[in-house]
């Protein structure tokens, strides 16, 4: 056990010394969809493994932890429709319903029966729309098990700041279209906690990735995810309710989004919660400590091959 540690460690480490942006972008592969170019990657040995990213960022994000998954699982992760490398087509239809159309595609056309899934912010909700489908038996293939990041699994805990009520707004086409990025910065900044804050190289990818491909100009197309929230909470939160899988919150609580708030509505509205806490960690615990988030999902799939009957 020390030695698998020592080598998690080891592999996250160089990942944050060697790995870039470009680098990231120069190791993935595009594929169509609806006549759209989306951009993936995928690695390493296993069990498949889909990382699903969240508002506004994109892959990028699973950088930090993907060096410790990729020796254990076959880890596979995309940019979704209109987010970083992958096509920002203008106008389009963007809804959660369309993003789980394109990873149920990927997925099946990949070929793979079962997979197992971690999801962040935009992202959990598009998995709460893949489990509705499995749970009704039109998905082609089964979720294993399910590990969520921070996202808006409730809407009515959901606390967005005021850019993202303002991009929903009427005046969110000027508001998307004039971003700058100092106003940028100072409001993503204020989804980290205070350990692990964002340095400015991390900030310039951030807005690489949102920037390209005149992705600003998108923003308030993107955020109306927020009120199919609001619309599908019955169908989303159901699906969790009604889920047969394992299933882990692994909650960075000093998010003012949707960190302690979401992990205590979590805890009251499903049976047998299995919630990790993460103190001083904010939005992005994948990105703000990696190991911490590998090793309580480590510990979440070693309960499941165990057969421990909690799940």
């Amino acid at each position: 056990m020390e030695q698998v540690i020592a080598d998690a460690r080891n592999a996250v480490s160089a990942g944050r010394e060697s790995g870039t942006l470009e680098g990231w972008q120069q190791g993935g592969k595009w594929f169509s969809y609806e006549g759209h170019a989306i951009f993936s990657r995928m690695a390493g040995q296993g069990e498949p493994l889909v990382l699903i990213h969240g508002f506004p960022t994109a892959s990028w994000d699973w950088s930090r932890v993907w060096p410790m998954l990729t020796p254990q699982y076959s880890v596979l992760a995309l940019d979704m429709l209109g987010f970083g490398f992958s096509d920002k087509p203008v106008p389009y239809p963007y809804s959660i319903e369309d993003q789980a159309d394109l990873m149920q595609g990927w997925v099946a056309g990949l070929g793979l029966p079962a997979i197992h899934l971690i999801a962040h912010d935009y992202g959990c909700s598009v998995v709460q729309e893949l489990l509705a489908r499995e749970q009704e038996g039109v998905l082609p293939f089964d979720i294993a098990s399910v590990c969520f990041l921070n996202g808006a699994l409730f809407p009515e805990v959901h606390n967005p700041l005021l850019i993202q009520k303002l991009l929903r707004s009427p005046l969110g086409g000027l508001i998307s279209r004039g971003l700058t990025r100092r106003t940028f910065e100072r409001n993503f900044r204020r989804l980290f906690g205070s350990q692990n804050p964002p340095d400015q190289q991390d900030m310039e990818d951030f807005w690489q990735l949102l920037t390209y491909n005149n992705g600003r100009g998108i923003l308030h197309h993107l955020i109306q995810f927020m009120e199919e929230r609001r619309c599908h909470r019955n169908r989303w939160v159901g699906a969790l309710q009604k889920a047969t899988q394992p299933m882990r919150l692994i909650s960075g609580t000093a998010d003012p989004v949707s960190g302690a708030a979401m992990a205590r509505r979590y805890r009251e509205l499903i049976a047998n919660p299995d919630v990790v806490s993460l103190r001083n960690t904010g939005h992005y615990p994948h990105f703000e400590c990696p190991w911490d988030v590998f090793s309580a999902y480590r510990d979440f799939r070693k309960r499941i091959g165990s057969g421990n009957p909690e799940y």
